[in-house]
């Protein structure tokens, strides 16, 4: 015959402690070794974890050149007077002649721009540097310019025509593009063009593919303006001489490429 031993009040407690501890336990337990599973799952699975993409970097540098098809004509004059008075009426026909002889010309008022005017005594130095009886009829200096926007073609003839008109301080001219971002597009082009050349020669070097352009970034230049400069007219009772000749510049944009591609 089995004889069974009551169990105690205390016994009882205990037991049911030990079995509430391996419960928690249990629920821990199976909360680690779910909870990758559905990171995973929310995540898109183990294929969306994104693996370390090896890549080759170049930079490449090409340019494109384009004749100027645009031309910033700069005239101007200097005059001076005995006094304000006399040196502002010559100037105020100066200025008027050279408008009128361009207006008369067909240019268009919004090509022409006025840069600079200014009237006031002439700087001792500059007297100091005239014959001693000129200087009492150049007591005072006044000056004006603009700038004329315009094709090459007509760049010459503009000038001739505001030289003839009393512009003596004229000549330089300002050569550009109209449309300059085109220019640069086409340089970042080729130098994009050069970069993938450049990684797929690396690439077959360390015997692995090229794969894909991951990221590129571009600088762009344009050449500085560079200007055509003609000795200030003097008018003189001779016969009219021919327009200069005068060519167009040609424009040169740079850019440089940081291209990074995919190897595989």
């Amino acid at each position: 015959m089995t004889m069974k031993c009551p169990k105690s009040p205390r016994f009882l407690v205990v037991l049911g402690v030990v079995r509430a501890w391996l419960a928690m336990v249990t629920v821990m337990v199976a909360s680690m070794v779910l909870a990758p599973v559905c990171a995973g799952a929310q995540a898109g699975g183990p294929q969306s974890i994104p693996l370390q993409v090896r890549s080759i970097t170049i930079t490449a540098t090409d340019r494109v050149t384009q004749q100027a098809d645009v031309a910033t004509v700069h005239i101007g004059y200097e005059l001076f007077g005995a006094d304000q008075d006399a040196a502002y009426a010559a100037g105020s026909k100066a200025s008027n002649a050279i408008i009128d002889a361009l207006h008369a010309a067909g240019v268009a008022k919004e090509a022409i721009e006025s840069q600079q005017q200014s009237l006031g005594p002439t700087e001792p130095y500059r007297l100091t540097q005239m014959p001693a009886g000129e200087r009492a009829s150049h007591a005072f200096t006044i000056s004006q310019s603009w700038t004329v926007r315009s094709t090459p073609d007509d760049a010459a003839k503009l000038l001739d025509l505001a030289v003839k008109a009393g512009a003596n301080n004229s000549g330089s001219i300002d050569w550009s593009l109209r449309d300059p971002n085109a220019a640069s597009a086409q340089a970042a082009a080729k130098a994009l063009q050069h970069a993938r050349t450049q990684a797929a020669a690396m690439a077959a070097g360390l015997n692995v593919h090229l794969g894909e352009l991951l990221s590129a970034s571009n600088e762009v230049e344009a050449q500085p303006v560079r200007p055509v400069y003609a000795m200030a007219a003097q008018r003189v009772e001779v016969k009219a001489p021919a327009p200069l000749a005068i060519s167009a510049r040609q424009i040169e944009t740079s850019a440089t490429v940081r291209a990074e591609f995919a190897i595989e």
